[in-house]
Formats: C-alpha cells, sequence, structure tokens
C-alpha cells in the first residue's frame, strides 16, 4: 500500500512540483496536496486517484518497495 512518505519522497528525488505531479497523474494539485499531507499509509481517498499517482511517479523513473520497509528509489536508467 502506498503511503504519503513514499509520495512526497518520490517526488522529492524527481524533483517534481506538486503541480506537475497533479498534472501527470491527471488529478488536482489540492489532491496531491491532501494526499501528501497525511501520514502512513493513504487509507483515505480514492483508489483510482492514488493508482494514478502512483503510476505518474513509476513512469518518471521511481521504483517503490513495501515489505517491512516501504519506500522508494530511483529506476535505474537502461543503456540504449
Amino acid at each position: 500500500m502506498l503511503t504519503a512518505e513514499q509520495i512526497r519522497a518520490a517526488r522529492a528525488m524527481l524533483r517534481l512540483e506538486q503541480s506537475e505531479l497533479a498534472a501527470a497523474a491527471g488529478v488536482s494539485v489540492e489532491t496531491v496536496k491532501r494526499l501528501e499531507g497525511q501520514d502512513g499509509p493513504l487509507l483515505t481517498g480514492r483508489a483510482a486517484t492514488i493508482d494514478a499517482i502512483e503510476k505518474a511517479l513509476i513512469k518518471a523513473g521511481v521504483e517503490f518497495t513495501n515489505g517491512d520497509e516501504p519506500g522508494v528509489k530511483l529506476r535505474a536508467k537502461r543503456k540504449r
């Protein structure tokens, strides 16, 4: 389950503004602010909205880790 901390960390790693993430996910800036303002797992909010944010961050280059210690890391760039 995605956490508010993972969203904030992913956005920081990618150097994305909240407005840029909102545009990429097709949600409002206020929605991103509200979700990031929570603590822990995102239990409130529509599942489709959370999924859209997660997919936008993954597309931008992060990988979410779960398990005992949820986190986020940048994906290795592939050589062409």
